[in-house]
């Protein structure tokens, strides 16, 4: 993208490269599943085996070792399992998330520091790398609102179970008085799409301003009008990046970040067309509660969707959200 409005001129070419790019990207996938595949039945036999000769000689001291090999090779079978839930058009790709506060003052926009934290450990955890894109400052604490983008194979599929809203019980540090506060904040998350492949842009439709960036200060930043907002008139979108090197940098990813919110809206629209069809009564999860981690009169964090809950709210705070995912991937599938 080193030249978006030649890019919007020539909608059909990038289309194509897009489209080449996604195909090799999910051919190294698929490769990459089929070899630990084999890799694991090759284990499944070996430790077969070992059981076999386990058996013949009466030795404990083996089977002690299988165990340990066992609970490893469970760990690895379920991972794998998992992504042959990840069939979504976008699962493979790198996910952009958007977390906003909600009612509660600088309660909310510490709620929202605090999410933002547990997904950057999240990323860290499970080899996938976290870059801050865009934020606002809260009165006091925290982040009104901050945009990340989450890069790695499956980074959406495994994160696009976290849109909605999340919902905070706890003493606040903020009141004098100790008393339990209740705060909210929604979580919108987005796959990042390379290219203008399945939505069509076009340049009158969109308007582009610069402005100061808010960081904290360093070359550039602070002293020239290098974050960039485009707005889309058509669906009311704004989006608007200022991390970046560059105001050249912040405008490339701003438009993947309008591309990726417009798809998003998009699988929206499909999802909601496809449960009226159905006759589905219930609600896409969108802007409806989804979980809460509850701090204080009890230590709890539980999913309203599938039920899935936890006491460890120190280690879901730390990034510790396999469980809730793998909740999710089971329940959206079934």
């Amino acid at each position: 993208m080193n030249d978006i409005a030649k890019e919007l001129e020539n909608p059909e070419i990038f289309s194509d490269i897009a489209k080449v790019q996604e195909l090799s990207k999910l051919q190294k996938s698929l490769e990459d599943a089929l070899s630990e595949y084999n890799r694991l039945n090759s284990s499944i036999n070996d430790l077969s085996d070992y059981l076999d000769i386990a058996e013949m000689e009466d030795d404990e001291s083996i089977l002690i070792g299988l165990n340990k090999d066992l609970d490893t090779l469970e760990v690895d079978v379920r991972s794998l399992y998992l992504k042959t839930l990840l069939n979504g058009p976008y699962d493979i790709s790198n996910a952009i998330v958007k977390i906003h506060s909600g009612a509660g003052g600088t309660e909310s926009c510490d709620w929202v520091s605090m999410l933002y934290k547990m997904y950057s450990a999240y990323a860290s955890k499970n080899g996938f790398k976290c870059r801050l894109l865009d934020y606002l400052d809260g009165d006091g604490a925290g982040y009104k609102s901050v945009t990340f983008e989450v890069i790695g194979d499956n980074a959406y599929g495994y994160l696009k179970g976290e849109m909605g809203v999340h919902r905070l019980v706890r003493i606040s540090p903020f009141d004098a008085n100790k008393r339990r506060h209740t705060s909210f904040a929604s979580v919108e998350v987005m796959p990042e799409i390379d290219n203008n492949v399945n939505v069509k842009i076009n340049p009158e439709d969109i308007r582009i301003d610069t402005y100061r960036s808010s960081g904290a200060g360093g070359q550039h930043v602070n002293t020239t009008d290098s974050a960039i907002r485009i707005t889309h008139f058509p669906s009311g979108v704004v989006v608007t990046c200022q991390n970046e090197r560059s105001q050249t940098q912040n405008k490339e990813m701003a438009m993947k970040m309008l591309i990726s919110k417009l798809t998003q809206l998009e699988i929206q629209k499909q999802m909601e067309e496809a449960n009226r069809l159905k006759g589905d009564a219930k609600k896409i999860e969108w802007g409806s509660q989804i979980r809460s981690y509850v701090f204080c009169p009890y230590t709890l964090a539980k999913d309203t969707r599938t039920g899935y809950e936890t006491s460890d709210i120190a280690g879901v705070m730390a990034g510790e959200l396999n469980g809730f995912i793998e909740a999710y991937l089971n329940y959206s599938h079934n």
